[in-house]
């Protein structure tokens, strides 16, 4: 054995063995608080885009730019944690993210014209676009390989329960206040996350940062990934008002989507120091915990606008109300992620991540067979339950299998990757589902209409009962036959609406069946070591 080997080993061991003079606990919450404040910002301006349009002197279409331009900063930054943390250090970065995230949370709620708005919630995104990755990186760096999944139970908790609370929050606190304390709410949490941050985290010992490699930014791979991420972001947010590929507008961005996006793979596979690692995906692992996540953070995403609209659009509920409904889902993963984070050091990720979609294929079944125009607040509240029971048995043990054989190094590259895939993946599958909610009403709508006719006999019964019920009523003779042929159309229109939720709900509970043996491709992990061993990926 060499010196320089003799002297490397016991380097390697204290490395391996290192950890925060802090209680890891204490540092989880602190970096989870300003993730949180983040998370929920992608859903708290939801419900406050008609006053925002209405206080601005702007269209709600135009207002729609305010998610979008938040959406399409937070995209781009997300994997570029791993290279400005190589800059200036995790800690500093995290707390550069708090920094400008704070800020530009009060100039949002000062800004008096809708482009100010605009351009600070750019702002607002680029420094929200470091809180998760971060957190998530030191985490996973905090705490031993064995109890990574607990302390995942606690990020992933504030990942899925922020998008739950968002919309419930930003109503209540417009229709109470203003939509300005939207963004003023982030202020004393983030100064509060500030000073704990400072006090309470620290860098591990391999993160070695440099200064030099502020100069060593893709530049190409950031413009690519701005550019693909603003023409998919637009082709999704656009699609359903301009009627998809049938507007010159929308494939013109498809098309942009599609030249940038692959120019961007093949940039970045093969550029020095990529902005994104894609070379991380010749870990087989990795590469389906990627796609598992993408899916997760659409199911979540796309079921959490789902409901609340089925509930206001087609049973009259307030937003208010509908929120409510959500709750029950909301309560329930505050205990079952801490179960969840014990179960993933108990059994292997993937049988976890098998059973989840297993629940999640049988609730989303569930509530396509719930679904109709008397279900109750209680059952919808019972089916919001149902729905992300799964939820936490996957997202801890997907975002815990995604370390499986990676190098401890790559902790801020790999967290920077899947928080990325599962913001995507909720962008798409919330347009998607939307836009097959609107085929599908109109397909079922023509279905209908066939039954609605002269010749058939419980329509004319229907219009006879209806015209007699509004003759006796104020409406009187002259109007009741009109007004019985529209209530007849309503109720069409509803039902056929309500078809199409049910027609969704069905196609979600199919695709969580596919992913059932797709998570056995995993490795099997042994839970008393955390993961599979470390090897280097080249």
């Amino acid at each position: 054995m060499s010196a320089a080997t003799a002297t490397a080993e016991p380097l390697l061991v204290a490395l391996e063995k290192w950890r925060p003079r802090t209680n890891p606990w204490l540092i989880a919450a602190v970096v989870a608080m300003a993730a949180f404040m983040e998370v929920l910002d992608t859903s708290i301006a939801n419900v406050a885009l008609p006053h925002i349009a209405g206080s601005l002197g702007a269209s709600e279409d135009e207002s729609t730019w305010v998610l979008t331009a938040y959406l399409v900063s937070n995209a781009v930054v997300l994997p570029m944690g791993g290279w400005a943390a190589s800059v200036i250090g995790r800690k500093r970065f995290f707390m550069l993210c708090i920094v400008i995230f704070t800020a530009s949370s009060f100039l949002c709620g000062i800004a008096t014209t809708l482009p100010l708005l605009l351009l600070f919630r750019v702002l607002q995104g680029a420094g929200g676009g470091g809180l998760q990755p971060m957190a998530q990186a030191i985490m996973a760096d905090s705490f031993e390989p064995s109890k990574r999944g607990l302390a995942f139970s606690l990020y992933g908790l504030v990942a899925v329960l922020a998008p739950s609370i968002g919309p419930t929050l930003g109503g209540w606190i417009t229709d109470n206040y203003s939509w300005h304390w939207i963004f003023y709410i982030n202020i004393p949490v983030g100064l509060a996350a500030l000073v704990l941050t400072e006090r309470l985290v620290e860098d591990p010992p391999w993160s070695n940062p440099d200064r030099r490699n502020l100069f060593r930014l893709d530049y190409v791979g950031v413009g690519l990934l701005a550019i693909s991420m603003g023409a998919l972001q637009i082709t999704l947010d656009k699609g359903e008002e301009k009627d998809w590929f049938g507007s010159h507008f929308i494939v013109g961005f498809a098309v942009t989507f599609v030249i940038s996006f692959v120019a961007l793979l093949i940039w970045e596979w093969y550029t020095k120091n990529p902005v994104m690692d894609l070379k991380l995906y010749k870990n087989s692992n990795f590469a389906i915990c990627s796609f598992l996540m993408l899916l997760t953070g659409g199911l979540l995403n796309a079921t959490t606008v789902l409901l609340p609209q089925f509930l206001q659009g087609q049973l009259g509920y307030t937003a208010t109300l509908a929120g409510l409904a959500l709750s029950g889902g909301g309560i329930s993963l505050i205990f079952l992620f801490p179960l969840s984070g014990q179960l993933v050091t108990r059994f292997p990720a993937r049988n976890l991540i098998a059973m989840g979609f297993a629940i999640f294929s049988i609730a989303y079944y569930v509530t396509a067979i719930k679904l109709n125009l008397g279900l109750s607040f209680a059952s919808s509240s019972w089916v919001r339950v149902a729905q992300v029971v799964a939820l936490p048995f996957i997202f801890i043990s997907v975002t815990t299998a995604a370390y499986f054989g990676l190098p401890r190094e790559k902790s801020n590259q790999v967290a920077g990757l899947i928080n990325f895939v599962r913001n995507i993946g909720g962008s798409i599958l919330i347009s998607l589902t939307n836009a097959m909610v609107v085929e599908r009403s109109q397909f079922h709508q023509d279905q209908l209409l066939k039954w609605v006719v002269p010749t058939s006999p419980n329509y004319q019964n229907q219009i006879r009962a209806l015209t007699s019920s509004f003759s006796a009523g104020a409406a009187g003779p002259g109007n009741a036959g009109t007004l019985a042929q529209g209530t007849i159309y309503n109720q069409l229109i509803r039902q056929s609406q309500t078809l199409a939720y049910i027609d969704v709900f069905y196609l979600l509970c199919a695709a969580c069946i596919l992913m059932i043996p797709l998570s056995f491709l995993l490795k099997k992990n042994n839970p008393r070591t955390g993961g599979t061993g470390e090897i280097a990926i080249h």
